[in-house]
């Protein structure tokens, strides 16, 4: 989360070796340098979570097959827990786990022989050694289940996304450290306990967090939040050599690049929707080629506006007359004067803004 962007400033230009300033750039400035951005406005927004600060992080959406109105919105509250909300934002359960960051989700896994919802979310309790915290999603009973904890290595967890392989159904959680790296972990789903062992990894040269991937074409997306965005082949045996996308150049994408998504479309097509957290705005790119698309802002409307988002989650589909394209879910890092929370929004408003289909 940022309020501004802090820049390293050298003390004296005759004297490179002095030691360096710290400058913070105010956000007006940094929106006022930043591209235009289209406004939306979010039609609903949860119940705020429980505790106060940077607490609320990142979200995960599950589409009810046949009733839209029972589709369900996982959120995590770092500090306490992770959430359950219905469509009215209104919080159904509440699972405690303390420091969960990042969630992820995929529907139709095989969890012991049964057919699951499969959430996964990146687990910091141990700053010394990364874990995953699993559960399965009670669509029913709308709470969470937990079923197991993995030791993935060491170092801080931080951000994670899960791929689910066309090919076979097996499901990979890619967890990203603080310092970078990237493991991407094979998960065993057919006992009583999950397990996983790490099948490679992969780095970046400063922290990331945000990260996707799409499932037709086993493409991982990441946000590396000071440089820009990567796309590296997911497979274990791809190519660990990342292709640059959009960069962090203060026009189109502000740092801190944070929480990813794509609305996909035909075989490979679509978008990737990038937070650029710094200007309080989200970036759209083509995946096709990474071309820049526009930007938007989520202003103030039926509920209030969103500033410094680091989650976000995109399903597209008919989630019921306010939603009828897709589900836009965004962390809103302040919803003063209550503690954080999510903001819903219309992908159908998204698209119009922006002129796309």
């Amino acid at each position: 989360m940022v309020r501004a962007l802090t820049i390293l400033a050298a003390a004296s230009l005759a004297v490179p070796a002095i030691a360096q300033d710290e400058v913070e750039i105010p956000v007006e400035q940094l929106i006022a340098k930043a591209l235009p951005a289209k406004s939306v406005q979010a039609r609903a927004e949860t119940t705020p979570v429980g505790t106060a600060d940077d607490a609320a992080d990142d979200p995960a959406i599950w589409r009810h097959p046949s009733d839209p109105a029972k589709s369900l919105v996982v959120g995590t509250d770092k500090k306490a827990g992770i959430h359950v909300f219905d469509m009215t934002g209104k919080a159904v359960s509440f699972t405690p786990s303390p420091r969960l960051n990042n969630v992820d989700l995929r529907a139709n896994v095989l969890v012991n022989g049964k057919p699951s919802v499969l959430v996964v979310a990146s687990d910091r309790r141990d700053e010394g050694n990364a874990a995953a915290a699993l559960f399965t999603l009670d669509t029913a009973a709308q709470k969470l289940i937990p079923i197991g904890s993995l030791p993935v290595g060491p170092g801080e967890a931080y951000g994670m996304c899960l791929w689910q392989r066309k090919s076979n159904g097996q499901v990979y959680a890619f967890l990203f450290l603080k310092d970078g790296r990237i493991d991407q972990v094979e998960l065993d789903l057919r006992g009583a306990q999950p397990t996983g062992k790490v099948v490679r990894s992969m780095k970046l040269g400063t922290q990331s967090e945000g990260c996707v991937v799409d499932d037709r074409t086993g493409l991982l997306y990441v946000a590396e939040e000071d440089v820009g965005l990567w796309r590296f082949d997911a497979r274990p045996n791809g190519s660990k050599k990342p292709k640059r996308l959009g960069r962090t150049d203060g026009k189109r994408l502000v740092a801190d690049a944070e929480g990813l998504a794509i609305a996909p479309s035909g075989k490979s097509g679509g978008y990737l929707i990038a937070s650029s957290q710094g200007d309080y705005a989200y970036t759209l790119y083509r995946l096709k080629d990474g071309r820049y698309l526009g930007r938007f802002r989520i202003s103030d409307g039926m509920v209030d506006g969103v500033q410094e988002t680091d989650g976000l989650e995109l399903v597209l589909g008919d989630f019921g007359p306010d939603y009828p394209g897709g589900l836009f879910v965004v962390q809103d890092g302040d919803n003063a004067p209550e503690t954080q929370n999510f903001k819903y929004v219309a992908w159908a408003d998204v698209l119009k803004a922006l002129k796309l289909k």
